[in-house]
């Protein structure tokens, strides 16, 4: 039995944005025949569009978001069409029950925007409901209007400012020694002992005998004596007789760096009607949105609020951890209800 189809209805900020997200659809494997793209500001191409969703288109405006949503509540139709009146643009995708959590996910993460939080905001500015009759807004006219919900949205920022106390360290020359050598004369002496030699020829008067070793004797014979004399003789030899090493040696200390930082300190006075409900309504906002994203969440597919919850809570609290999930839970449960509500 073939299941029923269901739509998806995406409003993005312009045309041009609407364009890529139908594009991002069709390459994640959307038939284009199953995209339709409806805007009162079209530029460039003709868009998406085809099938039975043409068809209808074929009826204008009306027909349009009257296949949309039927008999469905004429209201959040109003707030579509004063999306569309606005400059707005819808992406509509036509898919089995199985892909509508892909493609609200993917939607979601291509810039779709939060119609209700949309339609709290035109209520702002004097709307109470969709008036065919009402003009389309121009070019300018939508950039004011998207620019001047975008200030409201953001609110007054009041930036908060501190400083913070840096410490560095930087080398800083005190002092130091400078090393020469030069070579100097220095007169010195030694002693030393000197032998010197002199022939000494004396004759003395002999009478005695003759022995037999004084008749060999009886010839001619020369006799040869020599003097020796010692001279000094100087000579030089270098040596290390010191050494002057010049290195360096560092040590650490920890010193304590005393001085004062100024920062900005922004005190929050509620004024009675005004304030507290800005705040809240803030937080509200930010709820709705976490539960709208994790209604289309692949985790949670098919899972009723009941099922989720405690899942819900955990994730919820580990990315808002200065948040309560008491204060949030209703918020998130709304935002949950309203696209679970549409599969």
């Amino acid at each position: 039995m073939e299941q029923e189809q269901k739509t998806i209805v995406g409003v993005f900020d312009d045309y041009a944005t609407a364009q890529q997200a139908a594009r991002e659809l069709e390459n994640d494997g959307v038939p284009q025949a199953q995209i339709h793209v409806e805007s009162n500001m079209k530029t460039g191409a003709a868009g998406y569009g085809g099938g039975e969703m043409e068809e209808h288109h074929e009826g204008g405006i009306k027909g349009f978001f009257h296949h949309l949503f039927g008999g469905g509540s004429y209201e959040e139709s109003g707030h579509y069409q004063e999306s569309l009146r606005r400059g707005n643009a819808i992406v509509a995708v036509t898919a089995a029950p199985g892909q509508v959590d892909r493609i609200t996910k993917l939607m979601n993460d291509l810039g779709a925007v939060d119609i209700d939080r949309r339609a709290n905001y035109y209520r702002q500015t004097g709307y109470t409901g969709y008036d065919e009759n009402s003009p389309a807004y121009n070019s300018e006219e939508a950039r004011a209007d998207r620019e001047k919900f975008r200030q409201q949205a953001s609110g007054t920022a009041v930036p908060v400012i501190e400083e913070q106390l840096q410490v560095g360290k930087r080398a800083v020359q005190r002092g130091g020694v400078r090393v020469y050598s030069h070579v100097v004369d220095q007169p010195v002496e030694e002693q030393i002992n000197l032998r010197q030699e002199k022939v000494r020829v004396e004759r003395r008067p002999a009478n005695r005998p003759v022995e037999s070793g004084d008749l060999s004797r009886l010839k001619d014979q020369t006799i040869e004596v020599t003097e020796t004399v010692e001279e000094p003789v100087v000579s030089k030899r270098a040596v290390v007789r010191e050494e002057v090493v010049v290195g360096k040696e560092a040590t650490e200390r920890t010193e304590t760096i005393r001085d004062n930082v100024r920062r900005t300190e922004v005190r929050v006075d509620p004024i009675e009607g005004s304030g507290r409900e800005t705040a809240t309504e803030s937080g509200n906002s930010a709820g709705y949105a976490y539960g709208s994203r994790m209604a289309g969440d692949p985790r949670f597919t098919g899972r009723s609020w009941d099922e989720a919850e405690s899942d819900l809570r955990v994730d919820y609290m580990r990315n808002n951890p200065t948040s309560r999930w008491d204060e949030a839970k209703a918020d998130i449960r709304r935002g949950w209800d309203k696209v679970a509500g549409r599969r």
